[in-house]
Formats: structure tokens, sequence, C-alpha cells
């Protein structure tokens, strides 16, 4: 069940995409909702819950405004399984390529993933606890308790036990592995070997992809786990240990459970690139046959089918669809009627403007000024970029946008690169540690100058 406070709402969604993303608000307003509205139908009546479907949307805009990025930062805000596909990799069934059902595979995938992790935390203490022992044993082997009968009664009471003696030496040699004092100490420890059995199919196999995992995976489990020794220090036997005594202890089986019922429930998949599968108007033939055929294929898995993974069975149904592209030489109607129905929700992301590209170089967390002022602060320089500086990468950007190809915010690094590679370049050659740079207006101008006149010229480059 999804919890309140796991679930933002829409006003924090849009508040945490801010952080990153500047304007696009219709965008981020149609994903928070979107978002929001997986809680909403997990709290309405069961009756209600399995005909609430979501809306998917389709993102529409030019390169460089933030779609991808959208989705980059979707993927941190929900929790929830995520994938982000490219559409132009699936091809027709009987093409050589991926189908499309692999992306629902990658979903359930990342939801395992996603449930694994959490369980391993749950279970993390006391793995350490049992890989302490283990490592204690390659160092201080314990001392068998010997029988009652077996036992010297004529012992001195006051002489102390071997065993008494081990279990004390253990204890304070435990001490030493949890804080580290033993890390670099070599051990020999027993850890499993990883399968690399593979099967492959010679000329044209009659196996999908799913069928093909499942075989592999029924395979793997009926033969039998291989281990080997292997020589360690502690540091690292203390990470691999942990791992294999963290999965002895989950239950797999319920983990498959929660991650096919988070993937058919919460699962969000995003489709970029969705323009380079529309047939064009007026043009058939060639490669748009293939493209009209992953239309046909993708749109039962975005209206609602059963896609058997190697996990289980999934239905798509719940499944939350986000697809986006830029469709500069296609149009949203080049799409095939039925799968145009299926995505109700469209958004048109506008064009970034000079006062947005200002905003991008100062706003977001990651903005490319901050990321610049980190990798000179590493070599202990000091960089200060001057407002009226910003505003002229701005026009600078924005200009070459205009008359040459535009690309969105990503001309903002063609332009920050050509600024700052010479500086770059003589860090710490000729720029010591502790030297600071002023990035002004007038050096700007200087720096951009030949960029702006060589523009024209970009398109004779390959």
């Amino acid at each position: 069940m999804l919890t309140e406070k796991k679930y933002l709402t829409p006003r924090e969604i849009v508040k945490a995409l801010d952080r990153y993303i500047i304007g696009q608000q219709a965008a981020k307003r149609n994903i928070a909702i979107a978002l929001r509205n997986r809680w909403r139908r997990m709290h309405v009546s069961p009756a209600m819950q399995g005909d609430i479907t979501p809306n998917n949307i389709l993102m529409i805009g030019p390169t460089g405004v933030g779609k991808t990025e959208i989705a980059r930062r979707l993927a941190k805000l929900a929790d929830a399984p995520f994938v982000k596909v490219e559409a132009s990799k699936f091809t027709e069934v009987g093409y050589v390529g991926r189908d499309v059902e692999s992306m629902v595979r990658d979903l359930v995938e990342q939801a395992v993933n996603m449930v694994k992790t959490a369980k391993e935390e749950a279970v993390k203490e006391k793995a350490a606890q049992l890989v302490e022992d283990l490592i204690l044993d390659a160092l201080i082997p314990p001392v068998e308790q010997p029988s009652k009968t077996n036992r010297d009664t004529t012992s001195m009471p006051a002489e102390q036990e071997p065993s008494d003696l081990n279990q004390k030496t253990r204890e304070r040699f435990r001490e030493k592995i949890r804080n580290g004092e033993l890390d670099d100490r070599k051990i020999e420890v027993t850890v499993s070997k990883p399968g690399s059995m593979g099967v492959g199919m010679i000329g044209g196999g009659i196996m999908d992809e799913a069928s093909m995992i499942n075989l592999q995976d029924m395979l793997s489990n009926m033969l039998p786990k291989k281990t080997r020794k292997k020589k360690l220090t502690i540091g690292e036997a203390k990470k691999m240990l942990l791992v294999e005594e963290a999965a002895k202890l989950i239950d797999m089986d319920a983990v498959k459970e929660e991650a096919l019922e988070k993937a058919r429930n919460t699962g969000i998949i995003f489709i970029d690139e969705i323009d380079k599968i529309a047939t064009r108007a007026g043009q058939g033939g060639g490669p748009d046959v293939s493209r009209e055929g992953v239309q046909r294929d993708l749109l039962p898995i975005v209206e609602g089918s059963a896609v058997n993974t190697k996990y289980g069975t999934v239905h798509t149904d719940h499944i939350l669809f986000v697809a986006a592209g830029a469709f500069h030489v296609s149009k949203p109607s080049d799409l095939i009627p039925e799968l145009q129905g299926r995505f109700p929700i469209r958004v048109e992301l506008d064009n970034l403007t000079q006062a947005d590209f200002v905003s991008i170089l100062q706003e977001p967390k990651n903005a490319l000024t901050a990321q610049y002022k980190a990798l000179f602060e590493a070599e202990g320089v000091e960089v200060t970029f001057e407002a009226a500086a910003i505003e002229e990468i701005a026009a600078v950007a924005y200009q070459i946008n205009v008359e040459v190809e535009n690309i969105g915010a990503r001309r903002l690094h063609t332009v920050m690169s050509h600024l700052l590679n010479d500086f770059l370049f003589d860090v710490p050659d000729k720029i010591m540690p502790n030297e600071k740079i002023q990035i002004t207006k007038a050096l700007v101008t200087t720096c951009l100058e030949n960029l702006a006149q060589r523009k024209d010229l970009s398109e004779y480059i390959l």
C-alpha cells in the first residue's frame, strides 16, 4: 500500500522539479497530477480501483527544453519502478532488434531491484553479524566444547577452559573487525562462483527474448551452486560476504510477488524520441514499414495487456506511460490514430528565451556555473561570474540558436566550454592553486566573439 509519507503532493512535486528545470510549468503540473493520481487510486474503494486507468502523457517540444531532464528527475521523485527507453531502439516483431515488451521486462527488473534493496537494508544488521562470524572463523577457528563424559573432572577449578579463552579472543577480534583495524589483513574465504553458462541459438530461433531468459534462469537453478576459495583482505571480504549473506536471508518469492505488484500498480515507463517512429505523411516503404510496425506493437502494451517476464505475468493496464518527442520532421498526427488516443494528455513545451537561459545559468541546483565552479575548486582555484557576464553568455547562446539551429539549453554547454576551456587547460600549470578568476562581460565578449562570427560556417563542418 502506498503511504502518504512516500508520495508528494502535486505542489511539492512541482517545487522539487523547479530546483532543476526552468519554466515548462504545464508539463510539470501534468506530471505532478499523474504521479499523485497513483496514490489517489490506491485509496479509493477496491471496486473502483480496477476501472481507474492512468491518463498517459505526450510531451511535445524541441530538443533541449527539458523533456528528458523531467524524466530523469521524475525517476528520483517517484517512489516507484521507473524506466526510460528510446522508441528508436525498438523494432517490429520479426526484425532484428529489441521488441517493445522488453520495456515491461526492464520495469519488472527495476521493481525487483528496488524491493530487494529495501529487504537487504532490513536484514543488513543480521547479515553483518553473520559476516563477522565467518571472518572470525577464518582468523580464529572456534574450539569445540568437550562433552561432559569426556571432560576431565580432575581439572583445577581456577583454570579456564580452552573454549572460554577462545571465546574471549574472538570477541576481542570482533571489536577490531568492527573498528576496521584488521581491514588490510588477508584471509581465505569461501565465496559463490558466478554462473557463466549462457544459452545461444544458431540461426533464426523460434524462441522470443522472454522465453530465452526463462530457459537460462531454469537451467541455472537446476545446476548446483559452485563455490571457491579466495584470498581477500578483510575489508574486501566484508563487502563481498555481506551481499551473499543478505541474499540468503531474503525470501526471493516474497520479493518477486511484491515487485510484480509494484510494477503493475505504480510503474512508470518514459518513452523518449517517440517522434522517430512516426510515419511521415505521403511516405511509405523502407524504414517506415518498421516504424509503423513498432507503433502497432506498442499499442497493446500502452492499452493494457499481459506481458510474460521471468518473475511472472505483468498486466500493463495501470502502468503510467509518458512519451516525449521533438516532432521536428513529423507531427503527432503522423502516429497511428489508435496510439494517439492512448496519450490523451498532450503538453507542448515552450521554446527557451534569453531570460530562461539566464535563469538556467543561475537558479538550478546543478546549474552550469555551479558545475564549473566545482571543477575549478577541485584544483584550488576560485571562479566568480559577474551578473553582466552571465547575461552576455545567455545572449550569445540564444543568438546562435536563432541563427543556426535551435538546440535549446544544450547550446549553453557549447558556449561555456568555449569560454572556459583555456582556463581549464592552464590549471594548474599556469594558474596556480589559491588564485582567483573573474569572469566579466568584457572577457565573455572577447572569448565568444570568434564563436559568434563562425556560427554560419558550422553547417559545413562534418
